[in-house]
């Protein structure tokens, strides 16, 4: 009988010394736009059999000893493992339990150093780079939540584990990438659920308290400030803690900006400016989110003092499954001096800025979908929720 193995695990074991070979067995555009780091591909069906791609698998592993499986749920990975355990005696043989829906839900907390009496958890989902806080006080030991995922108990146990209590859940926006947990915890928790005050136009229809523009939020001792930071979404809300550090959410991350076009497809009101590679007059796709976003940018964000700390809701996962900066279990950050002089978007007059996020790549995978079931919109069951986030976020411009 074929043994398995928790993605946790796997997560262990990548970052260990120990040698494997992680071989992928999902169809080759899956492999492709997404898959764990240092995985090989071997293309295997459900049913399939080895007979005769023996030697075409040892060629691919090399001279390892242990083999570990992967697929999308774990279905054609064991049917491998199976087949190979018959075939060969030449490899300790194992398969991820749950597959890429597995390793999605593996997850990485941070702490962070240097920011005086607050204490800041940076919860990390190592798959799709989804990065969401733990914000409290040292000396009064509560918290507040900004922008959980929807596997709700990580939180519960970052916060559990720094000596926290969570008093309140915080949504910057309407997430369009993954599925929020930040109603739901406030409910398991019976606290109060925050979003910014202009959800309200984005007809979310979830119950929340509204944050208005520059209110202060008291968590214990801290203070948290509400920054009203319109363009990746038109509500979306930075949190200031203690004027130290700022959760920038998808406004700004350390290699780059949010997109834009994701709430605004499709453009209305008055005609934009013509400009060099614009269509004359033409509004481009998100045009009215990254005029937004550039004056958020400019005239809020970058005007804040250099040396405070910028914590973002995303770091880039590549399609060969690294981070693209940083890596899995340190801080994921960078502060508003080093952003203003390292990410070369920033540097865009408007009209440069405006045409670069015009072409922002790849969207999320079911990002219509998310944005109806964050907004309250839309039920889905646990197995739904799951199959609908798989793949990249693709949040970055």
């Amino acid at each position: 009988m074929v043994t398995t193995l928790t993605a946790d695990r796997l997560a262990e074991l990548q970052d260990g010394d120990e040698e494997f070979a992680l071989v992928d067995t999902r169809p080759e555009d899956s492999y492709e736009s997404w898959h764990v780091s240092g995985a090989l591909h071997f293309p295997f069906g459900p049913e399939e059999e080895l007979d005769g791609r023996l030697e075409e698998f040892e060629e691919l592993v090399g001279n390892t000893e242990r083999v570990i499986t992967i697929c999308a749920k774990g279905i054609s990975s064991g049917n491998l493992a199976t087949q190979l355990e018959s075939a060969t005696d030449a490899y300790d043989v194992e398969t991820v339990d749950g597959g890429m829906e597995g390793w999605s839900g593996v997850y990485d907390a941070v702490e962070f150093e240097g920011t005086g009496d607050a204490r800041i958890v940076q919860v990390q989902r190592r798959a799709k780079g989804c990065l969401g806080y733990v914000v409290g006080c040292a000396s009064s030991g509560e918290a507040v939540v900004v922008d959980p995922t929807a596997d709700t108990d990580e939180f519960a146990v970052a916060a559990k584990e720094a000596g926290l209590s969570i008093a309140g859940v915080i949504d910057t926006h309407v997430h369009a990438d993954h599925v929020s947990g930040g109603r739901q915890l406030a409910d398991e928790l019976e606290v109060p659920y925050y979003l910014g005050e202009r959800a309200e136009k984005r007809d979310v229809e979830v119950e929340y308290t509204a944050l208005e523009r520059n209110e202060v939020l008291a968590v214990g001792e801290r203070k948290l400030k509400a920054i009203a930071a319109p363009g990746h979404t038109s509500e979306m809300i930075n949190v200031l803690v203690d004027d130290r550090a700022l959760l920038t959410a998808d406004t700004l991350h350390v290699d780059s900006t949010g997109r834009t076009e994701l709430e605004f497809s499709e453009d209305e009101g008055e005609a934009p400016r013509a400009s060099e590679g614009s269509s004359g007059g033409t509004a481009r796709e998100g045009e009215e989110g990254a005029r937004m976003l550039y004056e958020t940018l400019h005239r809020t964000i970058l005007a804040e003092p250099e040396s405070v700390r910028v914590l973002p809701g995303h770091v880039t996962v590549t399609a060969d499954g690294e981070f693209e900066h940083g890596s899995p279990g340190g801080e994921i950050s960078t502060t508003i001096r080093e952003a203003r002089t390292g990410i070369d978007v920033l540097e865009l007059d408007e009209e440069a800025f405006v045409d670069r996020l015009a072409d922002a790549g790849e969207k999320p995978a079911n990002f219509e979908e998310i944005i109806e079931r964050n907004r309250g919109a839309l039920e889905l069951a646990p197995e739904d929720r799951v199959e609908l986030e798989m793949g990249p976020n693709n949040c970055s411009a």
